[in-house]
């Protein structure tokens, strides 16, 4: 097949969200997308990681071109777990389409994105020819939505050490919020997770004065970090915040005073603290409520800023050409891997509505999907020129 094939954004999401590649499996879901993406005449590469302790993760890194500037697009194909199946409309791993609308898990993060990029991929090719003067990439993996140790990070150190070059990068995470393209994320929050155990002497409730409740110093500590704000946030980001997850003490009988409790939280933190200085903040509160603790913290990703420039500058006006939205360049929500390619060249964040992803069914609307492959193939005419 010649570079003049075409790629069906719709029918191509609906087939990848049929595997089940819910984090780390795969089950044959970058393996299809690769025969999709070299029918177009990517040369497709797979790359598998594993840490000690951790199942294997399938990666795939697949390009197109030799020469010129590298436009990546990064994204994801494991999804999280669907839950109660009784509570979907749908099986939902079937790509099930609906009044126009596609629903399943993977549906909105990130499945359709991939879809749309390489959908859109395929008609710049087939209307500029392989050899237009640039290359285009896919990054993607199936370790996003768990712990990411073995996915975007590992490929991009091999890209690196064997002197191959990412000179821009989309990564397509759904984030829009009400309609496509009112969102662009030019940044994210740092996010530390931590584990906070106190201690105190166990006893009879009958008799407090012969024991220590190590509840009652947890709620104290716990007050000490959510009592006042972190911080009034600063010129590109929203203020810092902590969230109590959970709180556990595993006491099984009402008249007994533990000797334990703990608790688990995660702070997002701005670009005015780093993961050190975040974890300092925390220690100095729990210091200031008294008590024996012992805590571990778990820095997943520290904040980061793309300032306004030439990726996400077109990317806006590629959006405003197909919608008419001028998107707000925003730091907020969640991690993403963005938070590794930024390190590596200028990163921006679009796709899809995110508003059902994770819920019970997740969808896009096929015109989304269409309006999405557009917008990628204009930022595309845009970045290398061709417009």
């Amino acid at each position: 097949m010649t570079a003049t094939a075409t790629i069906d954004a719709a029918a191509l999401t609906a087939e990848l969200v049929r595997f089940a590649s819910v984090t780390p499996k795969d089950e044959g879901c970058i393996a299809h997308l690769a025969r999709a993406l070299e029918r177009i005449g990517f040369v497709c590469e797979a790359m598998a990681f594993a840490e000690p302790s951790t199942e294997k993760v399938h990666n795939l890194y697949a390009r197109l071109g030799k020469s010129g500037r590298n436009l990546c697009f990064a994204g994801h194909t494991d999804v999280v777990p669907a839950g109660n199946l009784a509570n979907w409309s749908v099986d939902p791993f079937a790509g099930t389409v609906k009044g126009g609308i596609l629903i399943g898990r993977g549906a909105a993060d990130m499945k359709s994105a991939i879809a749309c990029f390489a959908a859109a991929a395929a008609r710049f090719v087939t209307t500029h020819g392989r050899d237009f003067g640039g290359s285009l990439s896919l990054l993607i993996t199936g370790d996003e939505e768990a712990i990411a140790i073995n996915g975007t990070r590992k490929v991009l150190e091999a890209l690196a050490k064997r002197g191959e070059k990412l000179d821009a990068c989309i990564v397509g995470e759904p984030t829009s919020r009400k309609a496509l393209g009112d969102m662009v994320k030019i940044g994210r929050r740092g996010s530390l997770n931590g584990t906070l155990t106190a201690f105190g002497v166990q006893g009879h409730t009958a008799y407090p004065h012969f024991a220590d409740n190590a509840a009652h110093h947890l709620v104290r500590m716990l007050g000490e970090l959510t009592r006042e704000p972190i911080d009034d946030g600063s010129a590109q980001f929203e203020p810092s915040n902590l969230q109590v997850a959970t709180i556990d003490i595993g006491n099984t009988a009402a008249n007994i005073i533990p000797d334990r409790a703990k608790a688990v939280f995660n702070v997002r933190f701005n670009d005015r603290w780093n993961g050190k200085t975040m974890e300092a903040w925390v220690r100095q509160r729990l210091d200031r409520a008294g008590g024996k603790y012992e805590l571990t913290i778990q820095v997943s990703g520290e904040s980061f800023l793309v300032p306004p420039g030439e990726v996400s500058d077109k990317l806006s006006r590629a959006i405003e050409t197909i919608t008419g939205r001028r998107p707000e360049l925003s730091t907020g929500g969640g991690t993403s891997d963005a938070r590794f390619i930024q390190r590596y060249c200028p990163v921006a964040e679009f796709g899809p509505i995110g508003e059902t992803a994770h819920k019970v069914n997740e969808c896009t609307s096929l015109n989304d999907i269409e309006a999405l492959t557009k917008i990628y193939l204009s930022f595309l005419e845009l970045y290398f020129g061709k417009r």
